[in-house]
């Protein structure tokens, strides 16, 4: 597919439309400009009067009492005289603290709520350089916040590991510290650990000393200047394989015996490493890079300079239990946090208003290396899911800018969302396709090589990238990044005699319940892609503000807006585009059809379009298309099953649902012939999944035949079938076939094995198999990592919302204790999304742990209005689908 990829209509568009055309911009005002990064004026709670330069710590972990004794020397910056002293400390303990080897000490107060620590010296600090020694304790945590303690099984018993994960403020949890990231210093770090520990840290080991017979020390090179949530240790019974690029040692780290599955991860990550190398412009500045297989703790990924975690399941690949298709989210999550190591650690973001900085381009970036390396994947269409639930967030009342104020840390907590990531990817790629891959890579070649070691804010990529592209890129960013909302393009065709003209008209794209206030309107500047639609389009940009009219080819041709589904907006069309478009959609490119699709569903969402429009498009789409076009139905299809949970409306659509993906199912097989990481296998789980979900009885036989089959002999069952036909098997599970899974659970030393069965014991719909699963939670057999998603899944697969939301209530404070802030402030509003009904909407708003901070409150009123969204969707779809599917029989 070929875009041409201009600011102004060119030859290519002559073709289709008959004419050169010129870009109509209306200027309607012009978007705040963010200014250039300065420490001074960069937002944070901390005085800037001191600034650490270097930290020399000595940690000594007791992974059995939980503390976390330790020594630091602080080498500080005073800028102007001062006796005191503020940095952050959280469940720290002081035995002393004093400067440049004086023996007086200084006063300590903590500040529990506002998270800091003040020393207060008899006198003051003159202006220059000094040097604070801190003798302190912290706390090992039971929860992925700080350091904090793994345990795993294996053969040999359960073991306990040791690691960290601080983005976004908790540094200050392992050693005190100015814990906000425009504070960059070097550490040098040692740690003492039993003999039999393997440590690894940001930097390669220089040195390693017997202290007793059981103990030893291990010391680190000293980092780079870093931001403090960057800094990594983890500890434990590992082992390492390596491999060398680009002069960089690079090593897979995980417990003993696993090593050997980080092959495909440390391939992958080699190659990546000489790609980026080029890219970037500027080389991986340290010496060595590990990524470290966390069994259990965290569910992603943290990407510490020089010692990436990984939940383990996302890094480690064993053919005898992952599927193939595993590989494609092993890469990308690898690509994610290797692309940090240059946009955020190398190059950091001054402030959390500007986290998209660090994560929108990760994740563009994870994208852009698939298509390089494993174009067959097709990751930016099969992909399109993500800009679309970014789209979703940012349609409603509750959304917010890319670049959003943060007052704090639970604000930066609940900044790492679809908005941050998934907006933040779908504004880069636009801007990448309005100024060309080459000027668009020179720019970032040329904003890293200039902020090295440095923070940045958004402003300073924009002016290396306007210079790079000899184009306007500030007013256009900042249009999408300093203000919320989804741009709406209204596109209409009229013809002329046999001439045709293409209107356009720019307004705001809204979802809210009905009756509500109106949200005050927005202005874009948006390149905006049109053309023929067709199988291999090709498209002119226009930047658009405003309204604009041009020539569109002759009288009845299809024109597609957005050709090739780059542009982050939604497009409505008027009844003679619409007609053309639909009749037009078998011929049009496989992007071209699932952005068609999703325009299409988006505007029955926001009430500027009937169920039926869409259910109408759905029965031009051949049984034979394309994964991604079916699986954009699947999900608006099974959004529609949960929706319809206790409704009159629910038998007859999923009737209608089964009949209309049933066929897709029957032309794929049980059996297919696919390579096992293709297209069509990964379609054939997704209805496998969906069909049980629905009650399909054959699917639901079948299953339970092959899975009967895979519990005599495991490998009578592909590893691409077993998370779906396990799935199956949960749903439908009585007691002794829950039993059966969760004894397979247990048994299994196999990370995406042990998820796999407790989170298809956790589907059970059986009320009381629903509650035995949510009694597990509160014991110590499942890991921290997934307690919250068997809830989860409880409400959603099991069909048990209140069923769980009653133990959330009673047991609120015992999970509280063992996940952290994120399980009141994140986990509880998210897992009230799961109704659609104006009691529980009042519910999460007088749940008092859910106000405890600004960001809980957010997130809580962001709940309340899905909640109204789907209670309106609910009344207003489902009746409306129900009497479209009486009427087709």
């Amino acid at each position: 597919m070929k875009l041409i990829r201009t600011a102004f209509f060119t030859a290519s568009l002559a073709r289709y439309f008959g004419a050169m055309l010129a870009v109509v911009i209306v200027i309607l005002g012009t978007a705040r400009a963010e200014p250039i990064f300065s420490f001074d004026a960069t937002p944070g709670k901390l005085p800037k009067t001191v600034v650490p330069i270097n930290y020399s710590i000595e940690l000594r972990p007791d992974a059995e009492s939980l503390a976390l004794p330790g020594v630091e020397l602080i080498d500080i910056e005073v800028r102007e005289p001062t006796a005191r002293l503020t940095l952050n400390a959280v469940n720290t303990t002081f035995a002393s603290v004093t400067a440049d080897d004086s023996a007086e000490r200084a006063d300590v107060a903590l500040d529990v709520a506002a998270e800091t620590v003040t020393f207060t010296f008899a006198q003051p600090l003159a202006a220059g350089a000094h040097r604070l020694r801190i003798e302190f304790t912290a706390r090992i945590n039971k929860f992925d916040r700080g350091f904090f303690f793994v345990d795993y099984p294996t053969d040999g018993g359960v073991k306990r590991l040791l690691t960290s994960k601080l983005e976004p403020a908790d540094a200050r949890r392992i050693f005190p510290c100015w814990d906000e990231p425009a504070f960059k210093a070097s550490f040098a770090l040692s740690v003492r650990v039993p003999r039999h520990f393997l440590a690894v840290g940001n930097m390669p080991v220089v040195r390693e000393e017997p202290l007793d017979p059981n103990l030893k020390i291990v010391t680190f090179a000293p980092t780079p200047k870093m931001s403090t949530y960057l800094f990594v240790l983890t500890v434990g019974e590992l082992e390492r394989i390596t491999a060398e690029a680009d002069g960089v040692t690079i090593g897979v780290v995980a417990t003993t015996g696993k090593a050997a599955q980080g092959k495909f991860a440390l391939d992958s990550a080699t190659k990546l490493l000489a790609w980026f190398n080029d890219y970037f412009g500027v080389k991986y500045p340290l010496p060595k890079l590990d990524l470290i297989a966390v069994p259990g703790g965290f569910g992603g990924a943290m990407e510490n300079w020089g010692g990436i975690t990984f939940f383990e399941s996302r890094l480690l690949f064993d053919p005898a239990t992952n599927p193939d298709s595993a590989r494609r989210g092993i890469f990308s999550i690898i690509a994610h946090e290797m692309a940090h190591q240059w946009f955020g650690d190398l190059v950091t973001m001054a402030w959390w208003d500007n986290l998209w900085l660090n994560e929108g381009f990760a994740t563009w970036m994870a994208t852009k290396a698939a298509e390089q390396f494993y174009p067959q994947w097709q990751s930016w269409l099969n992909g399109y899911g993500a800009k679309q639930f970014a789209m979703a967030l940012d349609a409603r009342r509750t959304s917010h800018p890319i670049q959003q104020p943060i007052a704090n840390e639970s604000e930066a907590m609940i900044a790492f969302d679809a908005i941050t990531y998934n907006k933040g990817q779908a504004l880069i790629r636009m801007l990448e396709n309005y100024l060309g891959e080459a000027a668009f890579r020179d720019g970032i070649r040329a904003y890293m090589a200039a902020h090295a070691y440095g923070n940045t804010t958004t402003a300073d990529l924009w002016r290396a990238l306007e210079r790079a592209g000899h184009k306007p890129v500030t007013e256009i960013a900042a249009s999408f990044t300093e203000q919320d909302g989804v741009p709406l393009i209204s596109a209409e065709t009229a013809c002329n005699g046999d001439a045709q003209r293409l209107t356009l008209r720019q307004g705001r794209f809204v979802v809210a319940p009905a009756r509500t206030a109106a949200l005050p309107p927005r202005n874009w500047q948006i390149p905006v892609a049109i053309g023929k639609a067709g199988p291999a389009p090709s498209a002119d940009v226009v930047l658009l503000q405003g309204s604009t009219e041009v020539p569109a080819g002759s009288c009845g041709e299809a024109i597609k807006v957005n050709l090739g589904d780059i542009g982050y907006y939604r497009v409505e069309y008027g009844p003679a585009s619409m007609a053309a478009l639909a009749k037009a959609l078998p011929q049009m490119s496989p992007s071209d059809r699932v952005n068609f699709l999703a325009d299409g569903w988006a505007m029955v969402q926001a009430g500027r379009a009937e169920p039926s429009s869409y259910l109408a498009l759905v029965e031009n789409v051949g049984v034979d298309d394309r994964r991604p076009v079916w699986d954009q139905i699947i999900t608006i299809f099974s959004a529609l099953n949960r929706l319809s949970r206790d409704r009159p409306e629910r038998p007859a659509l999923q009737r209608y649902i089964s009949a209309k993906l049933r066929p897709v199912f029957d032309r794929l097989g049980w059996d297919g012939s696919g390579s096992g990481d293709d297209d069509d296998t990964l379609l054939r789980g997704s209805l496998i999944w969906t069909l049980g979900e629905l009650g399909d009885e054959a699917t639901i036989a079948e299953a339970k035949r092959r899975f009967a089959g895979f519990l005599r002999d495991p490998q009578s069952l592909p590893a691409a079938l077993r998370d779906s036909v396990t799935h199956v098997i949960g749903i439908t599970a009585d007691r002794a076939m829950y039993d059966t899974l969760l004894t397979l659970a247990r048994k299994s030393t196999v990370t995406n094995e042990r998820l796999r069965y407790y989170f298809a014991a956790a589907a059970a719909r059986d009320p009381a198999l629903a509650r035995a699963t949510l009694d597990l939670t509160l014991g110590d057999e499942v890991p921290g990592t997934i307690l919250t998603g068997l809830i989860g899944s409880v409400a959603s697969s099991g069909e048990q919302p209140d069923l769980a939301w009653d133990f959330l209530q009673k047991n609120y404070d015992a999970l509280f204790a063992k996940q952290g802030a994120q399980f009141r402030d994140l986990f509880i509003p998210n897992f009230m999304t799961n109704f659609s009904d104006e009691r529980h909407a009042a519910e999460i708003a007088a749940f008092a742990p859910a106000q405890t901070t600004s960001g809980g409150r957010m997130m809580a009123a962001r709940a309340q209005e899905v909640i109204a969204i789907s209670a309106d969707l609910k009344s207003r779809a489902l009746p409306a689908i129900e009497v479209w599917i009486g009427e087709r029989k």
